[in-house]
C-alpha cells in the first residue's frame, strides 16, 4: 500500500444540532510510520483529584493499631489491608502515601479553634491555609489541578471539570465566622477564585457534549427527547468509511457509552419527574437519589471526557463535610458524620472503617472503566495520575495528621505503582501534591509548606 501522511486530527468533532462530539484517540490519528510520541496526538497524563470528606478510622490510634488503612509492610507487594482490600485488584497501580499531616488545615488562632469542617475542603489540593472571613475576600490557595490545567489544559475543549456529588451552598457564612465557599469548591484556579462545581449529571454531559448549535437548538433537542448522537448519524457514517477495522471498533464502543450515559441520565429525569417520594427532594431532576448511582455516572462522565481529551483535568468531592447522609449499601445504618463522631470507642472505630470500605470501593469502578479505556500505546489508567483521599484523619478530633491518601495510575511511566511510602512523622501532606507536580510535568518549586518529594 501507498502510506501517505494524510491523518485525521487529534481534535476532530462531529458537530449536529446542539451537539458537538469530540472522538477518542484512533489510529488514523497518528501519521503512518510515525511515532506516537513524536505527533501532536500524543496524549498527556489526565489527572483527576477525588476528595472524601471525614477523615478515616485508620487515623485512629486503634486503627493505626490494628491496621485499618496503613499496610503493615513497606515498598512494593504491601498488603492491602481493610479499608484498602476493594483496590487489590489494581495493585499494579495503587501507590499508598501514609503519615503525611495537613497543618495548613488546622486552627491558626483560637478564633479559629473547632473550625475545621469549614476550611478543609479548601486545603485540600491548596495546602494553603484559608483566610477567616465571612465576606467576598477569600483567601487560600491555587490548586494543584488549576496549576496543571494553567500549563496543559488550555489547548482543551474545557481546561478543567469540577464535579460534587452533594451541593454545597457557596453563598453567606457557614459557621465559625468562615464564608461557605470555603466547605464547596475544592478546585482554586487563584487564591481568590474558587471554582463552581456540577453536581448534576445532564448538565455535565451538556459540558461535555451540547456545545453545538445555539442554546435553543440544544433546548429543542432535550424537549423531543432526542439523542446527542442523532444529529450526528451522517456524519458517523462518513467518517467509518475511512476508518480501519480497529478503529470503527473503538469508535462504536465509544458512542455506545456516550448513549449508554445518555440514557441512565433519562431514566433518572423520568423517575424523578414522575411523582415519586425522593430521598433528595431539592437536589436537580437529573441528580439520582441513591450516591452509588450518583457518583458512578460522574466516573463515567470523567472517563468519557479523559477519552476523547475534552479535557484533562478533573476533580470530583464524593461528599460534604458535617454531611449527615446514610449509605444503606455499606451495611451501615447510622449517618456519615455522626459516624465520624466514633467517640474513640473500638466498635464504632470498626464500624466507621466498614464505611470507609464502602466508599473507597467504589474506585475500582473508576480504575477498571480507565483501564479498559484503550488509549495511544497504553490505557487510559496508563496515562492518568488519580489523588485519592481527605483532609482530615481523625475526624473524631477534627485532626489532620496521617491523612488517608493513596495515587492511582502510571501518569505515562512517571509513577510506577505497587507501592506503599511511609513517611515520616510530621511529613507535610503538601508534598504529595508536590511530587503530583513534578510528575506531571510542571516545574514547581513548592506549594503550601512542602519540603520536597515523596519518593514514588
Amino acid at each position: 500500500m501507498f502510506i501517505t501522511k494524510r491523518h485525521l486530527s487529534r481534535r476532530t468533532v462531529l458537530r449536529g444540532m446542539g451537539s458537538a462530539m469530540a472522538l477518542p484517540l484512533l489510529d488514523a490519528m497518528v501519521p503512518a510510520q510515525t511515532l506516537l510520541r513524536k505527533t501532536a496526538a500524543a496524549p498527556r497524563t489526565r489527572l483527576a483529584c477525588l476528595e472524601m470528606v471525614h477523615g478515616c478510622a485508620g487515623s485512629t490510634q486503634e486503627g493505626i493499631d490494628k491496621n485499618y488503612w496503613m499496610p503493615t509492610t513497606e515498598g512494593s507487594d504491601f498488603d492491602f489491608t481493610m479499608i484498602l482490600k476493594p483496590l487489590e485488584p489494581y495493585r499494579e497501580y495503587v501507590t499508598v502515601v501514609t503519615q503525611t499531616d495537613l497543618r495548613a488545615a488546622e486552627a491558626w488562632s483560637a478564633a479559629e479553634e473547632g473550625a475545621d469542617h469549614f476550611r478543609s475542603s479548601a486545603v485540600f489540593l491548596t495546602a494553603a491555609h484559608p483566610k477567616q472571613t465571612e465576606g467576598s475576600d477569600v483567601v487560600a490557595g491555587t490548586s494543584i489541578d488549576q496549576i496543571y490545567a494553567q500549563k496543559f489544559g488550555q489547548d482543551t475543549p474545557l481546561p478543567s471539570l469540577q464535579l460534587a456529588i452533594e451541593n454545597v451552598d457557596a453563598a453567606g457564612a457557614c459557621g465559625f465566622n468562615y464564608a461557605c465557599v470555603y466547605s464547596g469548591p475544592i478546585s482554586w484556579s487563584s487564591p481568590n477564585t474558587p471554582m463552581p462545581m456540577t453536581i448534576d449529571p445532564r448538565m455535565a454531559f451538556e459540558n461535555l457534549f451540547g456545545d453545538g448549535g445555539t442554546p435553543a437548538d440544544r433546548a429543542s433537542r432535550q424537549r423531543a427527547n432526542r439523542s446527542i448522537l442523532d444529529g450526528i448519524t451522517r456524519e458517523v457514517s462518513r467518517l467509518q468509511k475511512e476508518l480501519g477495522s480497529r478503529d470503527k471498533t473503538r469508535l462504536d464502543a465509544y458512542l455506545d457509552s456516550v448513549r449508554e450515559i445518555e440514557r441512565r441520565i433519562e431514566k433518572i429525569e423520568q423517575h424523578n419527574a414522575s411523582g415519586a417520594e425522593r430521598e433528595l427532594p431539592a437536589a436537580p431532576i437529573g441528580v439520582p437519589d441513591s450516591w452509588e448511582e450518583h457518583v458512578k455516572l460522574m466516573f463515567d462522565l470523567q472517563v468519557l471526557a479523559f477519552a476523547s481529551e475534552v479535557t484533562r483535568v478533573s476533580s470530583l468531592k464524593l461528599s460534604r463535610d458535617t454531611s449527615n447522609r446514610v449509605f444503606p449499601e455499606s451495611g451501615i445504618k447510622a449517618p456519615f458524620h455522626a459516624m465520624s463522631h466514633h467517640g474513640s470507642i473500638a466498635s464504632k472505630i470498626l464500624d466507621y472503617a466498614k464505611l470507609n470500605v464502602y466508599h473507597v470501593s467504589l474506585l475500582p469502578y473508576f480504575l477498571e472503566k480507565l483501564r479498559s479505556t484503550p488509549d495511544g500505546d497504553g490505557n487510559l489508567l496508563d496515562h492518568s495520575l488519580i489523588l485519592w483521599g481527605s483532609p482530615m484523619g481523625d475526624s473524631n478530633v477534627h485532626a489532620h495528621k496521617r491523612l488517608p491518601v493513596l495515587l492511582a495510575g502510571k501518569a505515562s511511566g512517571q509513577v510506577k505503582g505497587n507501592l506503599h511510602v511511609k513517611c515520616a512523622d510530621q511529613t507535610p501532606y503538601a508534598n504529595v501534591l508536590l511530587t503530583m507536580l513534578r510528575k506531571l510535568g510542571v516545574d514547581q518549586s513548592s506549594i503550601g509548606d512542602s519540603t520536597g518529594e515523596v519518593a514514588i
